[in-house]
């Protein structure tokens, strides 16, 4: 099996997978690109996670040559590795670079798109042209089978969020739903998995929690670290006057499970926090250059939980509105235990039930339907 992540959040999905995968057949070997999650799974990675991990359109530009390299070397070693499937997992910028140019040395091996793009919203020409190189694509979320059925998109089907599966370790006891409660309150500081987004929003999330002490009287700052970013993190904490505590990727969820609310980017975080009950607010921040090309995206939120629901629960900021006043007006009320936190915790449990509907082990679900696609014995 060769598969192909692009991000952090696409490597603690792929470890999730491999773990289904080899749970239903303990011979399988795998090969390909991940993460440090990916790596516990056992899987050598070509390259560091973090030369892929790229968002919008000038960064890719300007790292093109290692990009362009990147996709030659992962092409090659999975025509070379010779593998049942070619298991692609979000990062469509790269992932499906890749996926072309092996459909095109190698017709006959499947190839499954697990984490559908967002056709829905950016782009909805994409879901027709995966036809030529994607045999069926696994959803995470409800509403996207139908979503490319109306695009004229490849097999589509919803598997479930893979988070499930992390549940126990979302949900918090007794004792830190008490220290949620307690003094000082924790705050986590969520600025995103690739290095544009970091570095856009570092400087806001120090201005606004020096804003929110001044409020709020004393808090403590979690900011958890994927390692490709470490150094644009440091980069950024220059410019803060409160110094947070730096968190590995296994204090994560611990820390979720004690934090009162969090400012975080948007993106597979904002899910976590919804399944953890953490009440937060979004921001978000693209090049200016890109900026105009907002008219082309087709949905109301960008923020997940708001998708799942149908509605704008979560207070979202982009670009020019993604400001140090407007983001700690937004998150005052949600550390204080108000209406505004109550509304916002009774709709994520919403999104909650939206979330388990789909049953248990998604990943399981999508390891079933892999494996539905290799032939070889």
């Amino acid at each position: 099996m060769f598969l192909i992540a692009g991000e952090a959040s696409g490597d603690l999905l792929g470890a999730l997978l491999m773990r289904a995968l080899r749970a239903l057949r303990p011979d399988m070997r795998f090969s390909g690109v991940g993460g440090e999650a990916m790596a516990r799974e056992g899987l050598a990675s070509l390259f560091p996670l973090g030369d892929i991990a790229v968002m919008g359109l000038l960064s890719p530009l300007r790292r093109l040559p290692q990009l362009l390299e990147r996709i030659d070397r992962a092409s090659r070693a999975a025509l070379a590795a010779e593998p049942d499937c070619l298991v692609l997992i979000d990062a469509p910028d790269f992932t499906h670079r890749v996926a072309r140019r092996v459909r095109r040395a190698r017709p006959a091996l499947p190839i499954v798109d697990y984490v559908s793009p967002t056709v829905w919203a950016w782009r909805p020409g994409r879901a027709r042209a995966m036809r030529a190189y994607v045999d069926e694509v696994l959803a995470l979320l409800p509403f996207e089978p139908a979503a490319h059925r109306r695009l004229g998109g490849p097999d589509c089907v919803y598997v479930g969020h893979p988070l499930l599966d992390c549940l126990e370790t979302l949900t918090p006891s007794p004792a830190e739903l008490a220290m949620r409660e307690a003094e000082p309150p924790l705050l986590l500081a969520l600025p995103g998995s690739r290095r544009a987004e970091v570095s856009r929003l570092m400087p806001v999330f120090g201005e606004t929690m020096d804003m929110l002490a001044k409020t709020c009287g004393p808090f403590d700052v979690a900011l958890p670290v994927v390692p490709h970013v470490a150094e644009e993190i440091e980069r950024g904490l220059t410019s803060w006057r409160l110094r947070p505590h730096l968190l590995s990727q296994d204090q994560k969820f611990p820390a979720f499970r004690r934090a009162r609310a969090a400012l975080v980017a948007s993106g597979a975080a904002t899910l976590e926090l919804a399944l953890a009950d953490v009440p937060m607010a979004v921001a978000y921040k693209v090049a200016p250059i890109e900026w105009p090309l907002r008219i082309l995206v087709s949905v109301d939120s960008i923020v997940l939980p708001n998708l799942v629901l149908g509605e704008r629960l979560v207070p979202e900021f982009l670009q020019g509105r993604a400001t140090p006043t407007a983001l700690a007006a937004a998150l005052e009320p949600l550390i204080r235990d108000g209406v505004e936190r109550g509304a916002q915790r009774r709709g994520l449990a919403k999104v909650r039930e939206h979330v388990l509907a789909a049953g248990d082990s998604p990943s399981a679900r999508a390891a079933e339907r892999i494996l539905t696609h290799i032939t070889k014995p």
